[in-house]
Parts: C-alpha cells; sequence; structure tokens
C-alpha cells in the first residue's frame, strides 16, 4: 500500500515528549522504538526511555502490569528523555492513572476508549469513568474507539484471527502520532515487510490500520493540526539510533578487531543484560564464540578459561549475578588474566526490581571480594557511548592483564540515542602482551616496567610451560608460594598496577564553571540528566555551579582532588543511598560533601535537581 501523500502545514516544534503506555501485550515498546527510529531517520536528536513490568505477563488491566515507552525528540540538543509529556497514549484505564501525573496541564492525551470497560475501570481502581467525571477537565482528551477501529480496518482481511486483528491497535495509535508529528510512514512499513515476510496477511493488517489511524487523525477534528520537528544540528557522519547494550556488544567486536584476538562470551541471561548475549550471538561471522552457561559462576568461569587460551573474554551480568562471579573474579585477578565483567546494574537488592534502574553495585564492584582485590572499574554514561567503554575496558583489561569491570545501568542499557558509527581503523590502538619469543630466561610472571603488566603466555606454545591457580604465586615463577614477604609483595604490585592506569586515562575535566560554590558531581548513566539539569540553572543567569562527570572510578582520575577542592560543596548525585559519595570521603580530606539521593527504580528527573541545585546554592 502506497504512504498517504498527505502535506499538511505544520507548525514546528522545537522538542516534544510523547509517552505510550498499555499492557505487556499493547506492544508499546515496539510502537515507541517505531517511533524514534522513525525521527531518528528525519535528523532529530533522540533519547528513550522504555519502562516494564518484570512479569512475563503482568495480569491485563492492572495497574503494575502497564507497559511505557517514553521518547524525547527534538531539533537542539537531547541528552535525557525528558520530564513532563506533551503527548500521552493511554491504551487502557492503568496506563492512563498511572502516567496522568506526568502530562503537563493543556496538553493532549490519546485514549482507546474500547478499553475504559467496567471491568478494567475496577482493575485500574477507578471508582468513575475518568472520561466522563471531568476529571480530565485540565487535558485535552482524544477519544478515539481504537479496537473498533482497528477490527473494521481488517475485517476484509482472511487468515487473521481475533487475538492477531487486536494485537494490530498499536498501529492504529502510531498512525495517529505520526500524522500529528509529521512522520512519515515508510520506515515501519519497510520494518513490517522484512519482519513478518512470511506471513503476507500479518504485513497488510499492521500497513492497513497504520494508514487507518494515520488517515483518522488528518480527518479529526480534535487535532486542528499537525507539528513538526525540525532535523538537530550533528556533526557530519553517518549515525544510526542504537540502544546501551547493543552498543557494548559492538564496541567488544570493534575491540577484539583492533586488537587482532577472539571475542568470546561466556554468560548466563539475566535481566537487563541478556541483550549483550543475544546480539553477539548474531555475528559468528566475526569468530565470535558464545557460550550460555548453565548459572553465572560457569559463564564467568568459561571466560576465565577462554582467556587463559588467548582470547578476548567477556562476561555479562547485573547485581544479584555479579554477587555469584565474585570468587571468580578475583580469581582472574591473583591469575592477572584478561577478563572484562558487564555489570548492568538494576534495581535491588536480591531480585529487587529487574526491570528499573539503580547505581547501587559500586561498593559491590570496588570491594565485594575476599582479601585485597582491586580491579578496574569503568562506567558507561550513555546509550551511545557504552560503545566507547566497553571498547576502553577491552583495551585496558588486555594492556594491564587485570580484570575490568564495566557498569551499565538498565536506563542506558535500554534507552537508545543517536550514534554516530565509527572505523575501526580510527580506533585507539590496543597491545597485548601476548609472549610472540621465547628466551632461555622467560618467566611467567615477569613484568612491563610501565604497566607492570605480566606476560600472557598461550597454553600449548613450546617453552611457555607454567602453572596458574588461585593460590599465591612467586614472584618471578609462578609456582605456589606461602613465603609472607613474597605474599605482601605480590598483594602491593597488584594494587601499584590498578594505580598505574591513572597514566593512560583521561583526567578530570569541569563543565560550566571551573571552580565556584558549588560542583556537582554523578557517575554512569546519570550523565544527561545532571548535564540537562545543570544546563537549565546556568540559562537562568546562575554561573557559580559546575558539574563533573566520572567514567573512570578505580583508579580515580589523577586530578580528581585538585578539581574538587576548586568548589566550596561537592553535591554528588546518584541513585543510591550515596555509595560514590563514600568513596570520596574515604580518599579525600577537607571536602564538604553534600548528598542528594533517588532509589525509586527511576533516573532522576529534570525538575527534582534543579530543586536541589538552587536549595544547596542558597
Amino acid at each position: 500500500m502506497m504512504t498517504p501523500n498527505i502535506k499538511p502545514r505544520p507548525e514546528t516544534l522545537e522538542a516534544v515528549i510523547i509517552r505510550f503506555v498499555g499492557d505487556s501485550g499493547d506492544g508499546m515498546q515496539l510502537t515507541g522504538t517505531q517511533f524514534s527510529d522513525t525521527s531518528a531517520m528525519f535528523g532529530n536528536d533522540i533519547a528513550t526511555f522504555p519502562n516494564y513490568p518484570a512479569e512475563i505477563r503482568a495480569p491485563q488491566g492492572s495497574l503494575y502490569g502497564v507497559s511505557g515507552f517514553q521518547v524525547h525528540i527534538g531539533s537542539v540538543e537531547i541528552s535525557t528523555p525528558g520530564d513532563e509529556v506533551d503527548l500521552l497514549v493511554a491504551m487502557n484505564p492503568a496506563g492512563l492513572k498511572t502516567n496522568l501525573h506526568a502530562v503537563k496541564p493543556g496538553h493532549t492525551i490519546i485514549v482507546d476508549t474500547d478499553a475504559f470497560t467496567k471491568k478494567n475501570l475496577e482493575k485500574a481502581q477507578y471508582e468513575t469513568n475518568p472520561l466522563e467525571d471531568g476529571s480530565l477537565a485540565n487535558y485535552r482528551v482524544i477519544e478515539v474507539a481504537m479496537t473498533s477501529l482497528t477490527k473494521e480496518a481488517v475485517k476484509d482481511i482472511s487468515g487473521l484471527d481475533n487475538k492477531s486483528i487486536t494485537r494490530t491497535k498499536n498501529m492504529f495509535a502510531l498512525g495517529m502520532v505520526y500524522w500529528m508529528y509529521d512522520r512519515s510512514l515508510d520506515h515501519t512499513i519497510k520494518f513490517f515487510n522484512k519482519k513478518f515476510k512470511s506471513k503476507p496477511e500479518i504485513i497488510e493488517a499492521n500497513t492497513k490500520v497504520l494508514n487507518t489511524g494515520f488517515y483518522f487523525a488528518e480527518t479529526l477534528e480534535l487535532i486542528p493540526n499537525a507539528y513538526t520537528i525540525s532535523p538537530a544540528k550533528m556533526e557530519s557522519g553517518t549515525y544510526r539510533i542504537i540502544m546501551g547494550n547493543t552498543a557494548t556488544a559492538w564496541g567488544f567486536l570493534a575491540a577484539a578487531e583492533k586488537a587482532n584476538l577472539e571475542l568470546f562470551l561466556g554468560s548466563y541471561p539475566i535481566t537487563p543484560a541478556s541483550d549483550i548475549l543475544h546480539e553477539l550471538v548474531k555475528h559468528r561471522h566475526f569468530g565470535v564464540k558464545s557460550l550460555q552457561a548453565e548459572d553465572e559462576i560457569a559463564g564467568i568461569s568459561s571466560a576465565i578459561g577462554a582467556s587463559f587460551a588467548g582470547n578476548l573474554a567477556i562476561t555479562t551480568t547485573s547485581g544479584p549475578g555479579l554477587a555469584l562471579k565474585g570468587e571468580a573474579i578475583g580469581l582472574a585477578m591473583m591469575l592477572e588474566l584478561p577478563l572484562v565483567v558487564v555489570n548492568v546494574q538494576r534495581g535491588g537488592p536480591s531480585t529487587g526490581l529487574p526491570t528499573k534502574t539503580e547505581q547501587s553495585d559500586l561498593l559491590q564492584v570496588l570491594y565485594g571480594r575476599n582479601g585485597e582485590s582491586p580491579v578496574i572499574v569503568l562506567a558507561a554514561s550513555t546509550p551511545a557511548n557504552c560503545f566507547d567503554y566497553a571498547y576502553q575496558a577491552a583495551k585496558l583489561t588486555v594492556e594491564y592483564m587485570t580484570p575490568v569491570i564495566l557498569l551499565t545501568d538498565g536506563y542506558i542499557a535500554n534507552g537508545s540515542a543517536p550514534w554516530k558509527i565509527k572505523s575501526v581503523k580510527d580506533m585507539p590502538e590496543i597491545k597485548n602482551n601476548i609472549v610472540e619469543e621465547v628466551t632461555d630466561n622467560w618467566h611467567p610472571y615477569d613484568r612491563n616496567d610501565e604497566s607492570l603488566a605480566r606476560n600472557w603466555a598461550i597454553p600449548g606454545t613450546p617453552g611457555l610451560e607454567h602453572r596458574v591457580g588461585g593460590l599465591e604465586k612467586d614472584r618471578v615463577s609462578g609456582n605456589v608460594s606461602y613465603v609472607p614477604e613474597n605474599h605482601e609483595y605480590m598483594t602491593k604490585i597488584r594494587a601499584e598496577k590498578i594505580k598505574r592506569v591513572q597514566n593512560c586515562i583521561p583526567e578530570l575535566t569541569t563543565e560550566f564553571a571551573a571552580k565556584g560554590d558549588v560542583l556537582v558531581v554523578g557517575w554512569g548513566g546519570t550523565y544527561g540528566s545532571l548535564h540537562s539539569a545543570v544546563k537549565h540553572i546556568h540559562g537562568e543567569g546562575v554561573r557559580n555551579i559546575g558539574y563533573v562527570h566520572f567514567n573512570y572510578i578505580n583508579p580515580l582520575p589523577k586530578n580528581t582532588e585538585k578539581v574538587l577542592k576548586q568548589f566550596k560543596k561537592i553535591l554528588v548525585c546518584e541513585l543510591n543511598s550515596g555509595q560514590l559519595a563514600k568513596v570520596l570521603k574515604s580518599n579525600f580530606n577537607g571536602l564538604d560533601i553534600v548528598q542528594f539521593n533517588k532509589i525509586q527504580g527511576l533516573p532522576f528527573s529534570n525538575g527534582e535537581l534543579v530543586e536541589k541545585f538552587k536549595q544547596v546554592l542558597k
């Protein structure tokens, strides 16, 4: 079917925030993703925030079963998915009730009136129908019988059961939103043809419903005009929209190619890290070897074995899985073998909030192992730079012969943003410590004078036979040693090796102000929220507040203390109870550290940050 050749005269907006909400089976993630991808192809800057329940299929119509997808698109720089939404598309009463608070007064809500039955209203704990009781008077409500109109649109298509027909109603909503914001249908129709190429009736149904929603919005008198958001001004290059987990996987692919090593992934599936495994499995043609292990310990142990055999080895997990991997991380540290452990943080403790975001694993990553067991710790801060920090984690683990833990979180792992496609030839060099020549005086724990990395002797090479294991090593031969002085020496040399990573990581740089009254400090996935909020307050004329963000946490950058002491107060903002604040307090004296913590499974909002900044500035 041809895309409608409709040319409205749209009103130009700088940015817009849209949220799609409904039951887990209503396809809100797909709807939001399609709108995001289409807008990215148009040239808008984008940030997204998928938000869905942990249950595989929560009870239909329940408040805790609501699945949502928020997208913020603009012709200007977009750092966050945004706070208050301009348009809410609610497919049922539960979606409306749990998300109404986020809609700006006077702005638009689209609802599927067919879903507002007595039964669904009761499930959503409504005593009266909000479409009739005046409680939505402050909003522009567009009532659409989406389910009925969807069924009418596909009634002539054979081979569809009632469930398949109902599942296409999300495309009706998407078609309406495409018209409202002057988007083309072409990308989504191409998606149908690719995804459902063996099911022509599904292609026809979804395409027809999408077009029906588009035309319905055009003729609906309640929508007087369309809007458009011009393309953003971005650095020239080829872009694609990318999710954080995908970017992480691709960063490892690039690192393996640059280092001329085969990539091995040994992992156990866990939310929200599993998509890294899913992505790497697709790339066997690049020599990727992947093992879906029977548990977390087997996953990391297989990766250690692959590293011993000369592979770039990684393992992926989330908080509970990281706890199980603790002993094996200590083993890799003791063996001094390269290994990257990706921890996609989620709400905890225990099973906690597996589909929600949090930053509560920092202290576990730094200290959650027996003995003196330091490792390198990095934290990505945006969906796009998950690629860069995965690459950097691989570079550091190979060059320093020690485990690296890469922290991301559910917010940036599942979120998406435009990413400028890079060429491997332009990426930084990765030098490995593999022994190329066997000499008479070779020893397995000979070290590089600069990095203190030991050499990487690949088993099976004549003349490189040596012992490995979890017992303490002799400083030269690698044989088991119980000599007290040797143990102390090896403990200190392993710690010094981590410290020397400071020599090759960038120093901290502040934004907005180099000195002043307040320095806002963040780490990991809070970057977009914090940067946007400090930018907002600077826009109001406040100039005595700066911002700094940590991506390297162990070791901390060399100039950390110098930067922090340029400000009277240090405001550390974290999605936990204050874990980085504890680290900074233990490392640096004389700092006035103030904490702002949020532990709700949600990212910071711009409004709450700006309010806190103003409070601290007083």
